[in-house]
């Protein structure tokens, strides 16, 4: 729940001692009489278990589908109606518990299900955000949805979600404390997951006595983009529909890229500063916007922009980018080792040794026109700065202000692959390291969501859209082109196009943007998709921030929004989706 609902809503919290789940027979009297048949004698009705008699129920090891301890439910909250009109939220029951792991040193598994009073008879789960750690707002919107569009809970969706397994301390999404546990790295990995879809389903059921849902869909970005694709590549069979923002899938493999980034980043004098960001985005700006039609602040012919663009060449109001003979002058260009350092996130990361999951690299970065954690006023700007190259460069011990992709990359090192909290990140080289190849081998094979063959999803109906922002400084959108081809290569183009849709935003960066700051609402495609058998098309994304209220069409890959010659610019139909 959000705060402002918090501060308007006061549930009413029933906390009951723990009992035994009643079978469905010892809940209703049955009638005493005669001898007969079936017809004499129906089976007992159902009966719902009401909300303030949730608390203390447990779902049983025996109904979750992987090894746990079983789930109690702790608390129940009977949250009223909020909000009014289309986008108001009816009342519904709020239920919070635990998943108990085998391992007894290991943390429980924290859950969150909202059950609508008025149900629709489906569910959404929502996936969560770098290493988790806490659970996400289950009664928000899905990644990137729509601002004048319900909720899925205000649809009368059951809503629910997991911290994964473990739950964060200071660092919030970026602590990898839990990775010295095996079974926390396990549900971390995506074994929480199906554990937390089978529990909410079980209790979904004992609330509502239904068979249910009719309908499952699973909602998710970054990390939870990677739980979304975790969930139809391991359990199609639960699950007909998946929304997947900037999908972090192949994590291990990403957070070797990290590493090779941070450490050139760490190099003396190559950590630029947020002006010398400005410097390098303005002067992409400059070289790139009209390469898809119209001077309109967003580049959206970014390959054509990757292709053409060389920070150490480039201009920016008659000055060269670069300072002279590449030394430090100052704010107003970058040096040649701020220059070799972008170079790097520009590249991509080849591995000189096998992986458990098969994965030889991990691309490079749209750096060019990426808002690199630049200062401004927009509203989201702070996260944008947190989730790009923050304030600090990456050091030993590393700041928490260090770029977020360092501090991921050094937590991964200190608590997953070593498990000694002391060791200096910077001193393990990703292409070579050494005697901890064998460790990252193993978890690359936990952690790369990477099996392209989903013909038991698109066979039981399932459909997927994807989309990623062109801009994102922190999952590339490369690596999505990439898991994306290799599904078409696996399945054949024709066969994922009956199931599966990948899109590319231009301008939007990670999760937030105040450049092109994406809005659309993925969750009323994906129902028509999966429920009427109506395929997307000509589906628009709106700008919330950077421009509020312009939109542009939500081009597939490899196709991009290019300018018709004429119309308003800040309208999608001033534009047509192209190659070149």
């Amino acid at each position: 729940m959000s705060t402002d609902m918090q501060s308007r809503v006061l549930p009413v919290t029933f906390k009951l001692a723990p009992v035994v789940v009643a079978t469905a027979a010892g809940l209703v009297l049955t009638a005493c009489g005669g001898g007969g048949g079936d017809d004499d004698h129906p089976p007992p009705a159902k009966t719902p278990v009401a909300c303030q008699n949730l608390p203390g129920k447990t779902v049983p090891s025996g109904s979750i589908g992987l090894p746990t301890k079983g789930a109690t439910v702790a608390e129940a909250d009977m949250v009223p109606a909020t909000g009014g009109g289309q986008l108001g939220t009816g009342a519904y029951c709020k239920v919070t518990g635990t998943i108990a792991p085998v391992d007894p040193t290991a943390p429980p598994i924290r859950f969150e299900i909202n059950m609508p009073a008025s149900w629709n008879q489906k569910v959404v789960m929502f996936g969560g955000g770098g290493y988790d750690g806490t659970i996400p707002n289950t009664a928000g919107n899905v990644p990137a949805g729509p601002t004048d569009q319900p909720s899925p809970l205000a649809r009368g969706y059951a809503t629910f979600a997991s911290d994964s397994g473990h739950q964060a301390g200071a660092l919030g999404s970026r602590d990898g404390s839990f990775g010295t546990n095996d079974e926390a790295l396990s549900n971390y990995a995506s074994d929480a997951l199906k554990k937390t879809r089978d529990v909410a389903i079980a209790l979904i059921q004992m609330h509502y006595q239904a068979d249910g849902p009719k309908k499952a869909y699973f909602a998710g970005g970054s990390t939870g983009g990677r739980e979304a694709l975790a969930v139809v590549q391991r359990w199609p069979q639960d699950w007909d529909g998946a929304i997947v923002l900037y999908p972090a899938w192949n994590a291990a493999s990403l957070n070797l890229q990290f590493g090779r980034i941070t450490r050139a980043l760490a190099a003396p004098g190559a950590y630029p500063n947020q002006p010398k960001r400005k410097v390098l985005y303005d002067a992409a700006i400059a070289a790139c916007d009209n390469l898809d039609g119209v001077n309109d602040g967003l580049i959206s012919n970014v390959a054509a922009c990757n292709a053409s663009f060389d920070p150490s060449t480039a201009m920016l109001n008659g000055q060269p980018v670069r300072c002279a003979n590449g030394a430090d002058t100052g704010d107003t260009c970058l040096s040649d080792a701020q220059i070799n350092a972008l170079q790097v996130y520009n590249s991509q990361i080849v591995f000189g040794y096998a992986l458990g999951s098969g994965e030889t690299q991990y691309p490079g970065f749209n750096v060019w026109g990426a808002d690199l954690g630049m200062s401004g006023n927009a509203s989201v700007q702070p996260t944008v700065i947190a989730l790009a190259l923050n304030l600090d460069a990456p050091a030993n011990p590393m700041p928490a202000t260090a770029p977020y992709l360092s501090v991921f990359w050094d937590q991964w090192v200190r608590y997953f692959v070593t498990r000694d909290p002391t060791f200096n990140s910077l001193t393990l080289d990703p292409q070579n390291p050494g005697p901890w190849q064998d460790r990252i081998s193993q978890l690359a094979g936990l952690q790369d969501i990477n099996k392209t063959d989903l013909s038991a999803f698109m066979n039981k109906g399932g459909k997927i859209l994807m989309a990623h922002g062109m801009s994102d400084a922190l999952v590339s959108t490369r690596a999505t082109e990439d898991y994306f081809t290799r599904v078409q290569g696996a399945m054949g183009a024709g066969n994922v196009s009956n199931f599966m849709r990948y899109y590319e935003i231009p301008g939007y960066g990670h999760s937030v943007s105040s450049v092109f700051n994406a809005a659309w609402d993925s969750l009323t495609a994906l129902e028509q998709w999966v429920e009427q058998g109506t395929a997307p098309a000509s589906l628009t994304v709106t700008d919330t921030v950077g421009v509020p209220g312009r939109t542009r069409p939500l081009c597939e890959y490899p196709t991009w929004p290019k300018y018709n010659g004429s119309g308003d610019v800040n309208v999608a139909a001033s534009f047509t989706c192209a190659t070149q």
